[in-house]
């Protein structure tokens, strides 16, 4: 189907007008498109040939059958169909050269053994040729409108692909970056996977309408393009390469049809994620919320479903993100995420704002906690990995709540995986999970409540005044001190200091903390102080 409406040199030579032509050579160009037919009398041709057109001659002025293959060679240069010659007093038979330039290159040269009325093929070809364009322009407008018709029905998508099946025969395939294959007829989904596996290579946006090469199968690849973006790739698996520019008319008639459809659900999406943003942004805020709303999005009507916030910090201003492009940056955020939870096998419901995505997440568990966080340090691992727009996993920090099951504390689920992101931003710690914040957990509430400087002021304070003042360590040696466990050797390699100035050192902090600072009680309060200390610095 692919030809039917491109004329080619065989379908010429088929014509009632060329009964008594003969191919000498070439034979392999016999399926190159004819645009037009000129009758070409002079040397002076190259202004008056644009290609594609089947050249009609005597030889006169030419000197065809000469070994001379500077005009083959011009003809072929200039991209011409083929050539067709009468036998007669100005052309007898080409030289050997000339069909060996011929069959390398492909450019049939035809001969007319009996005189014959160049005009009167002339005529027959070039109505021919109208009329197939005429038929293909019909064609082509009775395929738009079922594109349309087909972009407004249910499953519009899948049905476009089966009319283009339908029409051409081929197997036809849409390429996208989500996850879900489109392909028909069923049994080709190898191809799409592999056009799929092909195109990750690139920069969707620098793709063109081509023809590419993947494993030795060719595909006519079309851009289905909405808003000014690239969506994905509408792709035919061809035999030969088309020649006629309906065929690929065809395609972007498609392809626009299929850029509605993406449009029209990505509205809808958008809307679905506006007022899910809206409940999630309720419930971590405190704020009241519709139940409706909520279980629109979240299963949360059996006894044993629990949730966790996770919470992902973007750190990369966004303030020179257009509007329009942050919109669709949002959406595919939102689902990227969604996609990620959903793999962990977990339910989500998800806000997402230019420097953090918040995400209610929840699971069914049968108080196997263990097993409930690893499922998170796989999507807290997907996501550091992830190297794009949507997400740079190098530019983010997570931070994961406790377990809750009562969605009215989601507030303070929200609460503990900032306190989680805190804790990293001050980098006094690495935890992800809000189990795991150890002390730090009774440290955020004393800062607080503004009571952790004067904890440290009374711990610490005379230590950090005389550092200042003396620019001196005693801090830091005895922090080391302590991690060390009071082993002198350790601390004195790990300070990068020898044994004598440290024991000079500890006992200037003596003086300072008192002579029972490493007594049991005092010493737990002074490493809190330490940490309570680095954690008001950051």
């Amino acid at each position: 189907m692919i030809n039917e409406f491109g004329l080619t040199v065989k379908g010429v030579i088929s014509r009632e007008v060329f009964k008594h032509a003969r191919v000498l050579a070439g034979e392999g160009g016999l399926n190159r498109e004819v645009k037009w037919t000129h009758i070409l009398e002079t040397e002076e041709f190259d202004s008056l040939i644009n290609g594609g057109e089947l050249i009609l001659t005597t030889g006169v002025g030419l000197q065809l059958d000469l070994s001379s293959e500077s005009t083959y060679k011009r003809l072929i240069e200039k991209d011409a169909a083929g050539i067709c010659i009468e036998l007669g007093y100005y052309f007898n038979n080409i030289s050997p050269n000339i069909k060996r330039l011929a069959d390398e290159c492909n450019f049939p040269i035809i001969v007319f053994e009996k005189k014959v009325k160049f005009v009167e093929i002339t005529q027959d070809l070039h109505t021919l040729i109208i009329n197939q364009h005429h038929q293909a322009l019909y064609q082509l407008s009775e395929l738009t409108k079922k594109f349309t018709e087909l972009s407004l029905s249910p499953n519009g998508l899948l049905k476009i692909l089966q009319e283009l099946h339908s029409y051409f025969g081929l197997s036809v395939l849409f390429v996208t970056d989500e996850t879900e294959s489109y392909y028909y007829p069923p049994g080709t989904k190898h191809y799409e996977m592999m056009v799929r596996s092909h195109l990750k290579k690139y920069r969707t946006g620098s793709l063109r309408q081509s023809i590419i090469s993947v494993n030795d199968e060719s595909f006519a690849l079309t851009p289905v393009i909405g808003l000014g973006k690239v969506w994905g790739f509408l792709c035919l698996h061809v035999k030969v390469s088309p020649t006629d520019k309906i065929f690929f008319s065809i395609l972007d008639r498609a392809a626009m049809s299929l850029a509605q459809i993406l449009l029209r659900n990505r509205t809808i999406e958008e809307r679905k994620l506006n007022k899910e943003d809206e409940v999630v942004r309720n419930l971590i805020e405190g704020k009241d919320y519709d139940s409706n709303d909520l279980h629109a999005f979240l299963p949360f009507t059996k006894n044993n479903f629990y949730y966790r916030i996770l919470l992902i910090q973007t750190n990369v201003l966004d303030i020179e993100i257009r509007e329009e492009e942050w919109e669709e940056i949002k959406v595919q955020r939102s689902m990227l995420i969604r996609s990620l939870v959903k793999s962990a096998g977990c339910f989500s419901a998800v806000s997402v704002k230019k420097n953090e995505v918040a995400v209610i997440c929840s699971f069914l568990t049968e108080n196997n906690v263990e097993k409930d966080m690893n499922n998170f340090s796989e999507i807290i691992k997907s996501i550091f990995e992830m190297n794009h727009k949507i997400i740079d996993g190098v530019n983010c920090t997570v931070g994961v709540s406790g377990v809750h099951k009562k969605i009215s504390s989601a507030s303070l689920g929200y609460e503990e995986a900032r306190e989680v992101l805190q804790l990293q931003e001050a980098k006094v710690s690495e935890v992800l999970f809000y189990e795991n914040t150890g002390i730090y957990r009774l440290l955020l509430q004393l800062h607080k409540n503004k009571q952790l400087e004067a904890y440290v002021n009374d711990w610490i304070g005379v230590l950090i005044d005389y550092d200042r003042e003396m620019k001196s360590d005693l801090l830091k040696t005895l922090e080391v001190y302590l991690q060390c466990r009071g082993a002198k050797k350790e601390t004195a390699n790990q300070l990068f200091i020898v044994r004598q100035t440290l024991y000079h050192r500890l006992e200037k902090i003596k003086q300072l903390l008192g002579e029972d600072f490493l007594e049991s009680t005092n010493r737990l309060a002074i490493e809190v102080a330490i940490k309570s200390y680095h954690l008001l610095k950051s």
